[in-house]
């Protein structure tokens, strides 16, 4: 494990990056005329340099774990990457920098909560919001209601307040374990469910554990527009689907900071 970056889940074998396959789905259009735009192929998007996405868990104090870090050390880290000149970004705006080459703002940064909980609501929000940052809350949705985990409500104000809200499965069982029909039960359903509660499309998945295969890449490619790993092996073959992010536990801003430059400055 890193000192201070996501556990290191290995997968899979190194799929051949020169193979331009990959989906891009498509977008409605309105009655305007069509803007073309040029769109880059799976090895274009592969080698485009990393942008930093941090992955946070548990917000919590009297926990010991990679998985957690204190309200004051969360706050400490959002205050550095603001103080520091970062700027945060939406899926959207990765996506379209990964595919279009659309500019992102100078030192752009993602900020992700696995898991649901409601800390997430009632302590990270808050504290982006104060610096003028949004950030990305992936949900299983096996955790409505209940105790320790956000309410739909919940979820539907951080949506309504300008964060993305995206899909962790139902109840965290790893891709690499699905058959046919549990698609359906671990993203179809959930999918449907949590876009009623937010009003607007789920687009975004984060896999549980960080585990995934190839297999998965090619049906999560027909419903996604980006899936999140943690550090680990990419899929060259479907980038998109194998986005890097870096778990941070509890670790000072400094420490953070030098960290999050190593790993996405330098790694593959």
């Amino acid at each position: 494990m890193a000192s201070v970056c996501c556990n290191c889940y290995a997968q899979g074998k190194e799929i051949n990056k020169n193979d331009s396959r990959i989906v891009v789905r498509p977008v409605a259009q309105k009655n305007t005329l069509a803007v073309k735009q040029t769109v880059n192929n799976a090895a274009e998007i592969y080698a485009k340099p990393k942008v930093p996405v941090l992955c946070y868990h548990r917000i919590e104090d009297g926990r010991k774990s990679d998985y957690s870090v204190t309200p004051a050390t969360f706050a400490a880290h959002i205050k550095v990457l603001a103080d520091s000149g970062y700027h945060s970004i939406l899926p959207a705006q990765l996506y379209d920098y990964l595919v279009y080459n659309k500019a992102l703002p100078e030192k752009p940064v993602m900020i992700t909560f696995d898991d649901s909980r409601v800390e997430h609501y009632r302590i990270a929000a808050p504290v982006m919001e104060k610096y003028g940052f949004r950030g990305v809350f992936f949900i299983m949705t096996i955790t409505y209601n209940k105790k320790n985990y956000m309410t739909k409500e919940q979820i539907a104000k951080l949506a309504k307040a300008g964060h993305v809200i995206g899909l962790h499965s139902w109840d965290h069982t790893m891709v690499t374990k699905y058959k046919d029909s549990d698609w359906v039960k671990q993203m179809s359903m959930p999918r449907k469910e949590l876009e009623k509660i937010i009003g607007m499309p789920v687009e975004y998945w984060a896999y549980p554990n960080g585990v995934y295969d190839h297999k998965a890449t090619e049906k999560l490619s027909k419903n996604f527009k980006l899936s999140f790993i943690l550090i680990s092996q990419r899929d060259s073959i479907q980038p998109l689907q194998t986005i890097w992010r870096m778990i941070i536990p509890e670790c000072t801003p400094q420490r953070m900071l030098k960290s999050m430059h190593g790993i996405f400055k330098n790694g593959k």
